[in-house]
């Protein structure tokens, strides 16, 4: 504390401190200034915490904390820290209430017409027009029979206005609900995010929001601070601070230069302890969140600038996983719906499709209105030649509203708003049922992708193999040996330098624990690797525990991390003489290489020479490798007190060393992932392994898992032979060469992560193939991040993962386990398929509802449908039957197909024959009753009804008898293959069940009691039996359309087609083409035109805005799309927009400090990984603004791409 006194000038006021701020509560710092601490940086906060404190270690006084003990475990004194400096917590941003769901809801176009028609017909009917007069008006109200029935007007609209009520709190609920489930999935991520810290000299490991000021933390590699903190002891310690600075450069960090770490930031390489100093609001990342506030405005723009700044590992900002990250990323799947990398295949297709067919419901709807406005007006006016009369002007109004109301309703049915119910139902669904199944989903989407993935490159360690890693052979002193040697046949010497070369030289967090159960293994905590070699040292009946205890971690003279580039971890002791001795262990064919001498049997040194080293790999190395294990080797070097290197230069101090042993480490496959691989096979999804290992390793795991089979044509590389392979003489990636090694690799080994980015990029961007693959892939390590964000779907380790990694991914795997990946896969093709089982019957009752609404109308002036009951269909058709048809559980048959591939239309031939053929069935009938039905039911014809005429027993029928129909093919719609046993496994779906019986029941409510409003009368036993008949009808029918063989049909058309390139196909025009004549498809070609001009123009001042907005550091809001019903407000966006083609500058592809951009089309036919051709560089020198502005706009727009062209 001597410095104390030098700098007490600068601390006089102490004493009166203290006494204003009582709640210091005996800490010797208050909390504004660690605050200030934190924000220095460098040599700046160096100087002051000497000059406050003297050292780290002063600090650690003043806090009441113990650097190498940490606090006492006492729950009081924890709790007095939170409440004097908080907790690690930043409180989340409020949650979207009901109401504003609800007002959300009410956004609906469709929904807003019809709120209008409702009240115009309100008004109307409470205006009784004079009653002399009304016999002039033509046959107005004859036919009431009584004057109470007259008045009866308003029932129409205030029953519409209940519906849309209805409607509106349905979707309020189920996005309440969505919200709800996002937040627990949040909170279940955040409790499980744990941090190591030393408390009472026990390494513990406390969740990230337990986390108190005094705290000693250790971070290693992989790590995401949770708090703010400075170093005590930090060896090769690199932290990536771009999530806060944008400096894409790693920041060295070390007690005596830069001690601050920051929050939010990223471990990239080495180890060290922190003692934490701030956390929560007021840790470096919760002031800027404090910063933000509940501004969503702001928060959206800096989260989006913060998200894409960070180019060397795109990750997103969140630093303690606070439920406020959640929410970040729930908000801008909200607001822009256009998930992380693009559009999901599923809504882009479905997004089209519901354009496609709302405008087919409006024109359907407008031709409505206007031929029974025209009707009307000539039959009236012309035929029984009346004149207009003053008076009688409401009533005409009156006429008009009901028409326009039946449009309306036309509309209604026509659009089928219940496609981002249903995907959005299917989607929490099968996300809450994939935890059961160990899939932590983090984006929605990522679920829906699976299904559609036709390649995975997966990790070996950990996620094919058990990752408990065994030394099963060995090399010592000139023997090869096969199994664990008796120590007395070790000299002394040897196995003396083995036991301290591998207790000293692996990190100290690293333990194995005894076991905690009898009989179980010992449990291995750490690296599985040097968990390995420590289990050797104790095979040996030695012991690794009293070597570090002799020589503790802060004695180490210097530690050189192991990472992805050396693939090697070297440690430096002091030796008593003065000297140096380095301990090294790595791959083997790298550290052997840097051998000179080898321990003989002796322990003495013998002369290793180039031809030695050949004669290795030959006899002991390769042999090992091809019984699948990996080799490590374990090496020293002594340096005299006199020659002390230059510890800087790396490639002279690890050199010329002696090697030790080398061993064989194995790491045995788990039993269940072989058939796990086979099921992905068979289900057309290719396995590719990319490891780390030597070559000959991989292999032999890869044949026993059967990712290669004998006698199949694969190709097995090296990263090294990849890398030639696919370069040009320049250095460069080429596409082309990419394109003739991807189809065949199966094993890809000794890989760079670069290799691994390289390799997804590649094929994700290869155009060879019929259609775009769709990539899937595993990563457990912060090197994984680039690759994982670039997959379509990142699945991330949850036991073995790193925070970087997870937060990377797009699905955590809570059990680490490949057949859980089989398990997403499934999952993803059952919500494709209930989107289309959903699809199928939906399709059906929307081309007879709008058939029948319009045919009806311009036939009988008078939709047979009311627009109350239309709407009451529409409720049960969308609503439920989303409900009902999206929970489907799925069943292993799922796997027994090929993916369907991004282009693969969502209607297929057998659908479209389905769909058809139930319309004709339910047209048929519908026609026959509307006008037969009266004789063969033998009751009052309903047609040509008079305005406010009471309900006919007739209408009643047709609407009960098409109801009837929809529930009976809502079972035919469960399957969409073409099966013939529609019934199988329907009681494993109770939701299914309980909504089927449950409309039937309302509808009987309905029919029987609902009179006036639902314009139904009661229908007797046996009119009611008749219905059921013919709904029963349906399912013999469905059978009839099963026997037509589908190839038969070469005239059906396919629809739905996923947004293809920007020009609109007939393909595209062939939903709804059965109810649109040809002018009606030039009037659509017209308007598809009109929508392109509108995109062209878009598009232009999209790009002058990007250039502008790139002067204002590109901090341009993105368009907000309140909800994802919306999509049918903003038809033009969403046509060809989010093309997938344009080839989207890629978050990750940020190497060396040189961002190689790609510009948007013309492409070229060889896009390799650089964009060579694109001729764009943009080189920024780890500048915020550069960086911030390219990464600023919307990432999957075109401008995105545009603007990088700068």
């Amino acid at each position: 504390m001597g410095d104390m006194a030098n700098s007490s000038i600068e601390f006089h006021p102490k004493p009166q401190q203290q006494r204003e701020t009582p709640h210091a509560g005996g800490f010797g710092c208050t909390l504004a200034e660690l605050r200030s601490l934190m924000e220095l940086r460098g040599a700046e906060a160096l100087q002051k915490v000497q000059e406050a404190y003297g050292d780290v270690s002063g600090l650690c006084r003043r806090l009441k904390t113990s650097p190498t003990e940490g606090l006492a475990d006492n729950a009081n004194d924890l709790e007095k820290r939170r409440q004097i400096y908080g907790q690690n917590f930043i409180p989340p941003k409020q949650p979207k209430t009901f109401l504003q769901l609800v007002w959300e809801a009410l956004q609906d176009v469709t929904l807003i017409i019809l709120e209008v028609a409702a009240i115009v017909s309100l008004g109307l009917s409470f205006y009784a027009p004079p009653g002399q007069e009304s016999e002039a008006c033509g046959n107005v109200s004859a036919g009431a029979e009584d004057e109470g029935e007259a008045e009866a007007g308003w029932i129409e609209g205030a029953a519409i206005l209940l519906s849309v009520i209805c409607v509106v709190l349905v979707t309020a609920f189920n996005d309440w609900s969505k919200e709800k489930q996002f937040r627990g999935l949040q909170s279940r991520i955040e409790q499980e995010q744990k941090f190591t810290v030393i408390r009472n000299g026990q390494l513990l490991q406390v969740p990230v929001a337990a986390l108190v000021v005094g705290d000693i933390a250790q971070v290693k590699y992989g790590d995401l601070l949770p708090a703010d903190g400075v170093l005590i002891q930090g060896n090769d310690l690199k932290i990536d601070e771009s999530s806060l600075t944008g400096e894409s450069d790693h920041v060295r960090k070390s007690a005596d230069k830069d001690p601050m770490l920051l929050s939010g930031t990223h471990v990239m390489e080495g180890s060290g302890r922190m003692v934490v100093t701030a956390v929560g609001v007021n840790s470096q990342t919760g002031i800027i969140f404090t910063l933000l506030g509940a501004g969503g405005e702001e928060e959206e723009k800096k989260d989006k600038k913060a998200k894409k700044q960070d180019g060397a590992v795109a990750m997103e900002m969140q630093p303690l996983k606070s439920a406020e990250g959640g929410e970040m990323e729930e908000r801008e799947k909200k607001k822009a719906n256009v998930p992380k990398k693009e559009k999901s295949v599923l809504q882009g297709k479905l997004t089209k499709l519901a354009v496609q067919i709302g405008k087919a419901g409006l024109v359907m709807s407008a031709i409505t209105v206007i031929i029974l406005v025209l009707y009307f007006v000539i039959e009236t006016f012309v035929v029984n030649s009346g004149v207009w009369l003053a008076e009688c002007t409401p009533v005409y109004v009156q006429y008009f509203v009901k028409f326009f109301i039946i449009g309306v309703t036309v509309l209604v049915v026509a659009v089928p708003e219940g496609l981002p119910l249903a995907v959005t139902i299917s989607l929490a669904y099968s996300v809450k049922k994939m935890m059961k199944d160990n899939n932590l989903v983090r984006h929605l989407d990522a679920c829906e992708t699976m299904g559609n993935a036709t390649a995975i490159c997966s990790d070996k360690t950990g996620t094919l193999t058990t990752n408990r890693m065994t030394v099963v052979q060995s090399y010592l002193g000139d023997t090869h040996y096969k199994e664990i040697p008796a120590p007395s046949a070790l000299t002394p010497k040897i196995l003396d330098l083995l036991v301290h070369a591998i207790s000293i030289n692996s990190a100290y967090t690293t333990k194995i624990l005894p076991p905690e159960k009898e009989g179980a293994l010992p449990r291995q905590v750490g690296n599985k690797t040097e968990c390995a070699l420590l289990g050797f040292v104790l095979d040996l009946k030695q012991d690794f525990q009293p070597v570090r205890e002799q020589i503790p971690e802060d004695k180490l003279y210097k530690v050189y991390t192991f990472n992805s580039v050396r693939k090697s971890m070297s440690t430096v002791i002091r030796m008593p003489d003065g000297g140096f001795r380095l301990f090294s262990k790595g791959a083997s064919e790298i550290l052997l290489k840097k051998c000179t001498n080898i321990l003989n049997s002796n322990g003495e040194l013998r002369c290793f020479r180039p031809r030695d080293r050949d004669d290795m790999v030959k006899k002991i190395i390769e042999p090992m490798a091809c019984d699948g294990l990996r080799t490590i080797c374990i090496a020293y070097r002594d340096f005299s007190a006199t020659q002390e290197p230059d510890w800087d230069n790396e490639n002279e101090v690890v050199g010329d060393l002696t090697c030790i042993a080398v061993v064989g480490i194995e790491d045995p496959v788990r039993p269940e992932v072989p058939e796990a691989i086979r099921k992905c096979q068979r289900a057309g999804i290719t396995v590719r392994m990319v490891t780390g290992d030597n070559i000959n390793t991989a292999r032999a795991i890869a044949a026993k898992c059967g990712i290669i089979q004998p006698g199949e044509d694969f190709l097995c590389l090296e990263g090294k032979e990849f890398n030639r392979r696919i370069r040009n003489e320049k250095g460069e990636i080429e596409q082309e060469r990419l394109d003739k090694v991807w189809p065949k690799l199966r094993v890809l080994a000794r890989s760079s992560p670069t290799d691994k980015h390289t390799l997804v990029k590649g094929i994700i961007d290869s155009t060879t193939g019929e259609q775009r693959q769709v990539v899937a892939v595993t990563g457990d390590g912060t090197n994984d991040g680039p690759a994982l964000k670039k997959a379509d779907v990142g699945f991330a380790m949850g036991i073995a993962g790193t925070d970087v990694a997870k937060e990377a991914s797009d699905i955590i795997l809570t059990d680490d386990n490949f057949t859980s990946i089989v398990k997403a896969v499934m999952w993803g093709r059952n919500v494709y398929d209930s989107i289309s089982k959903f699809l199928q019957f939906q399709l059906t009752v929307n081309v007879v509802a709008v058939i029948v609404a319009f045919t009806g109308a311009c036939i009988t002036q008078d939709s047979p449908l009311k627009a109350v009951q239309m709407l009451w269909v529409n409720l049960i058709m969308d609503t439920f039957a989303s409900l009902a048809l999206a929970t489907e559980p799925p069943t292993e048959s799922l796997l027994l197909r090929k993916p369907y591939g991004r282009d693969k239309p969502l209607i297929s031939r057998t659908m479209m024959k389905n769909i058809l053929g139930h319309a004709v069935y339910q047209l048929t009938i519908i026609f026959t009753l509307l006008f037969v039905g009266e004789l063969f039911f033998d009751i009052d014809s309903g047609r040509n009804a008079p305005l406010h005429s009471p309900p006919s027993e007739h209408y009643t029928i047709i609407f009960n008898t098409f109801v009837m129909m929809q529930l009976f093919n809502e079972i035919n719609a469960r399957k969409i293959h073409g099966e013939r046993n529609v019934f199988h496994g329907i009681f494993g779906n109770p939701i299914f069940c309980t909504i089927v019986l449950g409309t039937f029941a309302i509808q009987i409510v309905i029919v029987q009691f609902g009179g006036k409003p639902f314009s139904c009368s009661p229908l007797s036993t046996e009119q009611w039996l008749w219905c059921l008949f013919v709904g029963v009808g349906e399912l013999v029918w469905g059978q009839v359309i099963a026997t037509i063989p589908t190839s038969q049909l070469k005239c059906l058309k396919e629809a739905g087609h996923g947004p293809g390139k920007d020009e609109m196909t007939d393909e595209e025009l062939a939903e709804g083409e059965e109810e649109i004549d040809h002018a009606e498809r030039e009037l659509r070609r017209g308007q598809i035109l009109w929508f392109r001009g509108l995109n062209r123009i878009q598009t232009q001042i999209r790009v002058v805005k990007a250039f502008r907005s790139s002067l204002y550091e590109g901090l341009e809001k993105p368009e907000s799309k309140t909800s994802i019903h919306n999509f049918m407000a903003t038809p033009e966006f969403l046509i060809n927009d989010y093309t997938h083609n344009i080839p989207l500058i890629d978050d990750t592809d940020v190497d060396e400090n040189e961002e190689r951009l790609r510009a948007p089309p013309p492409p070229s036919p060889n896009q390799n990984n650089n964009a060579i051709d694109s001729g764009i560089y943009l080189t920024t020198h780890g500048t915020k603004s550069a960086t911030s502005s390219v990464f600023s706009s919307r990432p999957g727009s075109p401008i995105h791409s545009m603007e990088t062209s700068l």
